[in-house]
């Protein structure tokens, strides 16, 4: 027999019957709080899923070196935003639990709400050394002793993800000794729009709605939160740099990458060599040779040939729009 909740439609009963007009002005940092969880977790869940599905891609192209194809994460943090990213990446990716790993300082504590097959100790120098993304959800008080901790201990190759707020990629770049960092920038304007995000309690179960989805799609937000095209910037230099990283020529690299979207949208459109470098340089650039390591720090920061074609390219954005709700629709899920 069903439950009923005995309150329900009571206003009287509500949480915020007693506020003050001063304390009910401050209701929107619910909406805030909850939308900015759920968009960081969807947006580093469709950058796992990209440069998961690229890797492998990459393997089934190259010679075997005898390296596991499949990508690395790693979660340094699990306070709120940790917990909610590591749950949301093993509900909604492919990814295997065996190849996540978490660093806190408290890993006793955080082993309850870890996966039996999640590695979780206390050591950020070694989950540096091991991860191929490597998500920073520390608190930007505990930044300083982190930095410390993985200055000259992250690889070239490692792309570091970062939730720390109130600090810059091109400070975090220069903390750090690093420049693959990919660092989302949200901006929220309040409004009545925003109450759509009051129904993300559970972020995996609100990454399955697909008006959350929909709202959440980078290139097309609403609810009040906005991520500008820099960030889009950063996920496709990530994506050419984990190919120049492999030692793929340009003209691969191109191929592989247009493969990840083009499935996605009806709009045929394609990246070239001049949507992410100057002409001059990709009219010199051999196929076969591969492209420049691009700094994200700059890609994220400067005006870049990239940003100036997805700017006047609507097909192009649709496409990723397009790329960004089929993933998260239809998640890949680890069996």
């Amino acid at each position: 027999m069903a439950t009923m909740d005995a309150v329900s439609g009571l206003r009287s009963f509500s949480f915020d019957t007693e506020l003050n007009e001063e304390e009910k002005k401050l209701l929107f940092l619910r909406a805030r709080s909850a939308g900015l969880t759920f968009c960081g977790c969807a947006h580093a869940v469709y950058l796992c899923s990209l440069v998961h599905s690229l890797r492998r891609i990459i393997k089934s192209h190259t010679v075997n070196t005898g390296k596991d194809g499949d990508l690395c994460v790693g979660i340094l943090g699990m306070g709120h935003m940790g917990k909610q990213l590591l749950l949301s990446i093993l509900g909604m990716t492919g990814i295997k639990p065996s190849h996540i790993k978490v660093s806190t300082r408290t890993p006793q504590s955080a082993v309850e709400s870890v996966h039996s097959e999640v590695e979780c100790f206390c050591d950020n120098r070694r989950l540096a050394a091991w991860a191929d993304i490597l998500f920073l959800c520390c608190l930007p008080s505990d930044l300083p002793k982190v930095s410390a901790d993985l200055h000259s201990h992250l690889e070239k190759h490692c792309l570091v993800y970062s939730f720390t707020s109130a600090v810059p990629v091109t400070r975090l770049a220069r903390l750090l000794g690093h420049s693959f960092i990919l660092k989302p920038q949200y901006d929220f304007v309040p409004s009545e729009s925003a109450d759509v995000w009051l129904s993300c309690s559970h972020v995996t179960t609100a990454l399955t709605d697909p008006l959350l989805i929909e709202a959440s799609s980078p290139l097309e937000m609403t609810g009040a939160i906005s991520l500008g095209l820099n960030w889009v910037c950063g996920v496709l230099y990530s994506l050419l740099n984990i190919c120049t990283s492999a030692s793929l020529g340009s003209s691969d690299a191109l191929s592989l990458i247009n493969s990840l979207f083009k499935e996605k949208s009806t709009h045929a459109v394609q990246l070239t060599a001049e949507s992410f470098i100057c002409s001059s340089y990709a009219s010199s650039l051999l196929r076969e040779e591969p492209f420049p390591w691009i700094s994200l720090s700059d890609a994220q920061t400067k005006e870049t040939p990239l940003l100036c074609f997805l700017s006047s390219n609507k097909s192009m954005q649709h496409c990723i729009s397009a790329a960004y709700k089929s993933l998260l629709e239809t998640p890949v899920k680890y069996k």
